[in-house]
């Protein structure tokens, strides 16, 4: 709420109401301070409203009569004014300074006419008996700042509870056994040995063993993720089946939790453009209830009816104070954090989601986010030899490789299930990136093209045509050589992830362009965006040139989301009108991203799309809801069909004001309808 309009000033006075330095306790505090007083408030409102004259007439009850019954509603209406109005006045008098009214000096206004004239009818000078109005006025404008700053603090405190789920010590691997340490005394290098239901407790490599590791907490992904030998894990993830041991990389604040905590912490002080719209709806109705107060005024006391130009003023000033425009931002702020942060949405920049609805172009990086990063053999062809019993050749003579591409081929030729792979001796590598080694006696090597020219090898013609298709599209092709001989070529690819088709698919539904981005040669890249279905392709792009994609993408005059894994995208991601992390980890945490995906499915981004069109929806509903029936009932307040004999008392104005703020309240909760996981994923 106008909290943001001048955030310092505000910030400055709430942090001395709750008796802390502004620095030490932030939105925290303010939160826990507005918590209270909307609660006391509620307290003491409840009796100011039950023994309230105008609405017992209205509604036609009797309150429990008892000597001095009829200072109840003054005692206690007063008591809310003094102890939860200041908050209120002191904003609206920063507002009035400046010469920037909004919903601070709007909600003032309502506080002092509805107090004036309260204590006006007291003393006999007017009939308009406002207690409760005012009791109500204050409380629900305490829930609407105590919403806001609780979603302000929502996501670091969901963070800060994570941080608190890691273990307080950690098993370390010596030389003698295991040894019991405390985290702090983890040392990058450290091995840690993490127990079947135990929690990582800090981020590293598995180094020995396997296991399903729960990451729910980190990434949203509801599903335990198999991780094995030379996986990364995050601390605070917990392995669930087996016992795994795990070498230390990041311990800390450089963990990738402490990283995302620190990301967010100024995550949600953005300030939020549709919260300028409600604060420009409430600088309108400024003016327009100061201007039909006034009118008001004259044009009773013309007619010579003194007593009723003041009610019918006071009633307009008292009405144009906008309850349900004071909860219409707060309350879905504070239901799309959390629905987010559910699914795994870390919204860092509050403007930057809602940007998100409009954006008409999604630029993907195309390494580790639509694709995995990492290779998969994906092809297999034989020279009078079986694919299965070449490639099971091809992994035992690799077993003892570290490269990638040999990880890959012991992973294709293990999955196979035929029974463990033949035994290799003798490994070497040799010269162009080739290996040799020795399997029941005869002499084999796997290389690329290098390995052939070194050799002086032809490669057969029925060989040729293979290898030249994968090489088109842009595999690495490696070759089989048995005693001097070519017997077979295999393909490796970089995997393309299954979900990255459905994202692209549904991004097209949703009227939106896909654009991809790689450092590969352009006939790779195409032959990637025509497998996925993409609109267009930048290729041979070096990192430092990728935001002049993005510009150029801006200057057709599209509005462009960047979803990068965070590696080196952050020029890109920061001259994007919206710019998306994706993956966990600690590339993840950085100031360039204005949302950040904790998990790595590119599905992710339809979810911040439909959050983003959900909560934009539902803010200029409940502003139209609450601007629209304003501007309604002023003129009935002012008394315009008085004539008709149709008139708005301040006690039915109050009445449908508090409805009206239900309604804005129900409104908001639908958002909790909408599902930001991805299509197919289980819940």
């Amino acid at each position: 709420m106008a909290a943001h309009v001048h955030h310092h000033e505000h910030d400055e006075a709430l942090a001395e109401e709750a008796g802390h330095s502004n620095h030490g306790g932030g939105h925290h505090d303010h939160a826990e301070m507005f918590r209270r007083r909307f609660w006391i408030s509620l307290v003491l409102t409840l009796p100011a409203v039950l023994y309230s004259h105008m609405l017992q007439e209205l509604l036609d009850f009797t309150a429990p009569m008892f000597p001095g019954h009829g200072w109840v509603a003054p005692l206690f209406g007063t008591a809310v004014f003094l102890y939860g109005g200041p908050v209120f006045l002191r904003g609206g008098w920063s507002e009035l300074r400046s010469r920037q009214p909004g919903m601070m000096l709007l909600i003032s206004m309502g506080l002092l006419v509805a107090f004036g004239a309260s204590v006006a009818t007291e003393v006999g000078w007017l009939d308009v008996d406002l207690w409760f109005e005012l009791a109500t006025l204050v409380t629900i404008m305490l829930l609407g700042h105590w919403q806001e700053m609780k979603a302000i603090g929502q996501a670091q405190g969901a963070l800060a509870a994570l941080a608190e789920l890691l273990p307080d010590e950690a098993e370390r691997v010596t030389e003698d056994g295991v040894e019991t340490v405390p985290l702090v005394e983890l040392r990058h290098g450290d091995v840690v040995l993490v127990r079947p239901g135990g929690r990582v407790a800090a981020d590293g490599d598995i180094v020995e063993g396997s296991a399903e590791l729960d990451e729910s907490m980190v990434t949203g992904e509801s599903r335990p993720v198999a991780k094995a030998e030379g996986d990364k894990v995050v601390a605070g993830t917990v392995a669930t089946d087996s016992s795994i041991r795990v070498r230390v990389t990041a311990v800390g604040d450089d963990t990738a939790l402490a990283g995302i905590q620190r990301l967010v912490t100024e995550a949600q002080e953005s300030r939020s453009k549709a919260q300028a719209l409600a604060d420009r709806f409430a600088a309108l109705l400024f003016y327009v209830a100061a201007a039909s107060g006034v009118a008001t005024l004259v044009v009773w006391s013309l007619i010579g009816d003194s007593n009723q130009a003041f009610v019918r003023t006071v009633t307009v000033l008292v009405i144009a104070c906008p309850h349900a425009l004071g909860l219409a931002v707060p309350l879905v702020i504070s239901l799309s954090t959390s629905v987010s942060a559910r699914a795994g949405i870390l919204v860092k920049d509050r403007l930057a989601l809602e940007r998100m609805r409009s954006v008409d172009a999604v630029l993907f990086d195309k390494t580790g986010t639509l694709t995995r990063g990492q290779h998969v053999v994906s092809g297999v062809a034989g020279l009078d030899r079986d694919e299965g019993d070449l490639l099971r050749l091809a992994g035992a003579v690799e077993w003892e490789s570290e490269h990638p591409l040999a990880r890959a081929i012991v992973a294709a030729a293990a999955a196979r299930e035929e029974g463990p792979l033949p035994r290799s001796e003798h490994f070497r590598a040799t010269s162009g990136r080739s290996v040799a080694a020795e399997v029941g006696g005869r002499r084999y090597q796997v290389g690329g093209p290098a390995l052939l020219r070194e050799r002086g090898l032809e490669l057969p013609s029925e060989l040729r045509e293979r290898a030249e298709g994968w090489s088109g599209r842009g595999a690495a092709v490696l070759y089989v050589i048995e005693d001097g001989a070519i017997i077979g070529a295999l393909a490796l690819e970089d995997e393309i992830r299954p979900e990255s088709r459905q994202a692209v698919d549904e991004l097209h539904r949703l009227g939106v362009r896909v654009v991809m981005i790689t450092g590969d040669a352009r006939p790779v890249a195409e032959a990637v965006g025509r497998e996925l279905g993409v609109d267009e392709v930048f290729a041979e792009v070096l990192p430092e040139d990728k935001d002049k994609a993005v510009s150029q993408l801006q200057q057709r005059g599209l509005k462009v989301a960047m979803v990068g894994d965070g590696v080196n995208d952050a020029p890109a991601l920061a001259r994007a009108d919206v710019g998306l992390a994706i993956g966990a980890g600690t590339d993840v945490a950085m100031e360039s991203a204005g949302v950040v995906l904790a998990s790595s499915d590119p599905r992710s981004v339809l979810g911040v799309i439909r959050l983003s069109r959900a909560s934009y929806r539902k803010m200029v509903q409940n502003l139209a809801w609450g601007a629209g029936y304003n501007l309604f009932a002023i003129p009935l307040a002012a008394g315009v069909l008085a004539w008709a004999g149709i008139t708005l008392s301040p006690a039915v104005g109050a009445i449908l004001m508090s409805l009206s703020t239900v309604v804005v309240a129900l409104n908001a909760q639908l958002l909790r309808r909408v599902d930001l996981r991805p299509e197919g994923q289980e819940r």
